[in-house]
């Protein structure tokens, strides 16, 4: 009898527990479902709960977008994401990895490569700063120091301590710009280059000739930020791998980076874009696949171009190094490259500037020329080749790219621009126009910009450059952004002496969370609602890239600008100005709607975990 009652009490406090936490869980629901739009939830729902359409239905959500007030229903609030995610870049996950289950071939890096979540598996949810977030430090002093809160990862401060990569000093890390190579500086490194190549006052740049660098496994990109004095630009590039967070450090010292592997796809950018290369210790296998690593890397170089590569086996010292060196030094042989200087441990050959040397070479010689249907310039999903991609009959006839040095070559119609059916005199008008629009946000942006405060800037829709040619005179580089669609405009872009990157905006970008100061987004709404994206969910990832503080440039058509500024609320952005542009004033579009633009800036806001964020 007593075990009988027993178990009477203890289903009775069961019934009891669970009666409580219903109540309770009530209570929280309706507590949730009224509270204040003001508030930022919490958690990682998708926003499809909030009645936003992802892409299955994007057509209805795109062709509703200029049926009036209620054609959508817009978010009070939008959920922030667990703080586990703060630097969280989605299209280079390796959770997703592990968890879908891919089967990827690691010795050819194909982990590293992208790998997109599909629309269900996005977490929709606005990435939170991390705990004592501050406003990163003003260029040009963050070239040399960042916030440690911002980036609170020290491991390579002690993995690299002997090779000066970065040092942890109180509250902030400090980069003495040292590098596995050149331990007492990339100053000087970068002028023993430019010595043994016999350039001019030892200075890199050649008196304009070498403007657009690609630094491949650039570590914290100590290398790039040193060029920058000389007027030489660099794409620094490094995967997300074993030395986690190189690119994140770079771009948050304000050096111009971007997240990549030579792994077994083609890199964003066209052919011929690069007067430079540069590999030190990249611990790359250059001889793998019959080359193809380093036949990237010719497709990528201009005629005359060259490739400096620092690493022991340039110097042969045992018998493995003699091994690769001879095998290296026969393939690069076969490719026409020949030896322009060797010092030490660097080597620096110097790509052919004509098609002659290819054609002269015996039958059967690997590797091969790539086909005449290949176009070297098609990037977007395309896999490397292991052949060589020959010059234009036009650059073959000219012995070069026919640039002018820079500055010059900014302003100056570059050669290829006849690829893309553009007249010297649209490319003018060009110049013009975006000189005119930059001219005007800045004005309309008035106080709000202070020295230094912008540095990493990313034009979104690029089009031919004009917009990143416009800021110039200003302190900042800018990071251009193609479609898929347009890849040949990207060309012209590297031509100017810009950089650059091919990219797809229904998919989320290759950087680390809060890496740009201002993000322009000229006619990229429209762009992506033709091809049937979700115009929300590029809110979101805008919204990842963007610094606190920072600001976003929506040019489109007014009826898009209306629907971006219902959002801001739930993003948490606030408008800093707005103003119509006529059609036949200031837009080319051949629509005939009006266009309007809407300066908007990302305010600070803050999680339980982050709450000791500091300006």
């Amino acid at each position: 009898m007593a075990r009988g009652r027993a178990d009477v009490n203890s289903r009775k406090k069961l019934v009891i527990t669970v009666l409580v936490l219903v109540i309770v869980g009530a209570f929280f629901y309706f507590y949730c479902q009224s509270s204040d739009s003001s508030i930022v939830e919490y958690g990682d729902k998708s926003l499809r709960q909030f009645g936003l359409k992802g892409d299955k239905d994007v057509g209805e959500s795109s062709s509703t977008l200029v049926g009036g007030e209620d054609s959508a229903i817009i978010p009070k609030s939008i959920p922030v994401c667990d703080d586990r995610l703060s630097e969280l870049i989605p299209c280079l996950d390796r959770n997703l990895i592990y968890q879908t289950r891919l089967k990827l071939d690691l010795s050819v890096m194909e982990h590293y490569e992208r790998h997109c979540p599909i629309p269900e598996r996005r977490y929709n949810c606005l990435i939170p700063p991390p705990p004592g977030y501050k406003i990163p430090i003003n260029w040009p002093k963050s070239r040399d120091q960042v916030w440690k809160a911002n980036i609170p990862h020290t491991h390579l401060a002690t993995e690299k301590s002997d090779q000066n990569w970065m040092v942890v000093k109180g509250e902030k890390i400090v980069f003495p710009g040292g590098g596995t190579h050149f331990h007492y500086g990339a100053d000087k490194y970068i002028a023993s280059i430019a010595n043994m190549l016999n350039f001019p006052n030892n200075n890199i740049n050649n008196e304009g000739r070498v403007r657009s660098v690609l630094d491949v496994g650039c570590g914290v990109a100590s290398f790039g930020g040193y060029l920058l004095s000389s007027d030489v630009i660099t794409m620094s590039l490094a995967p997300n791998d074993v030395h986690q967070n190189q690119i994140q450090f770079a771009l948050e010292r304000g050096i111009p980076a971007y997240l990549g592997v030579l792994g077994t796809l083609r890199l964003p950018y066209p052919s011929r874009s690069f007067e430079f290369a540069h590999c030190s210790r990249c611990r790359i296998d250059w001889l793998q696949r019959d080359g193809i690593l380093l036949l990237e890397l010719d497709r990528l170089l201009r005629p005359g171009g060259y490739f400096a590569y620092s690493s022991p086996e340039a110097y042969a010292e045992d018998e493995e190094d003699r091994r690769i060196w001879k095998e290296m030094s026969a393939l690069v042989e076969r490719m026409c490259w020949k030896i322009a200087a060797k010092r030490n441990q660097t080597v620096i050959w110097v790509k052919p500037l004509t098609n002659s040397c290819y054609l002269k070479r015996l039958p059967g010689t690997l590797p091969p020329l790539c086909r005449s249907n290949d176009d070297p310039d098609a990037v977007s999903g395309v896999k490397m080749k292991a052949c060589i991609s020959r010059y234009s009959d036009q650059m073959h006839k000219a012995k070069g790219s026919g640039l002018a040095p820079w500055p010059t070559r900014l302003t100056t119609p570059p050669p290829r621009l006849a690829e893309i059916h553009y007249s010297t005199k649209m490319f003018e008008k060009d110049v013009e126009v975006w000189q005119q629009r930059v001219d005007n946000y800045w004005r309309k942006l008035g106080s709000k910009i202070k020295a230094g405060t912008i540095r990493n800037v990313m034009d979104m829709r690029a089009s031919i450059g004009s917009f990143a040619a416009a800021l110039k005179e200003k302190d900042v580089w800018v990071m251009n952004v193609v479609p898929e669609n347009e890849p040949k405009s990207l060309a012209i872009i590297y031509d100017r002496g810009l950089i650059g990157a091919v990219h797809n905006w229904c998919e989320a970008f290759s950087t680390y969370p809060r890496t740009y100061d201002l993000l322009h987004a000229w006619t990229v709404f429209s762009d992506i609602m033709k091809k049937e994206c979700s115009p929300e969910d590029l809110l979101i990832e805008m919204d990842r890239i963007l610094r606190p503080k920072g600001f976003v440039i929506v040019y489109d058509k007014r009826s898009v600008v209306e629907y971006v500024r219902k959002y801001l609320p739930a993003l948490h952005w606030e408008v800093v100005t707005m103003y119509d542009i006529d059609q036949g004033k200031d837009n080319d579009d051949e629509d005939d709607d009006d266009h309007a633009v809407v300066i908007i800036q990302k305010k600070m806001w803050l999680t339980s975990d982050s709450i000791q964020v500091s300006e």
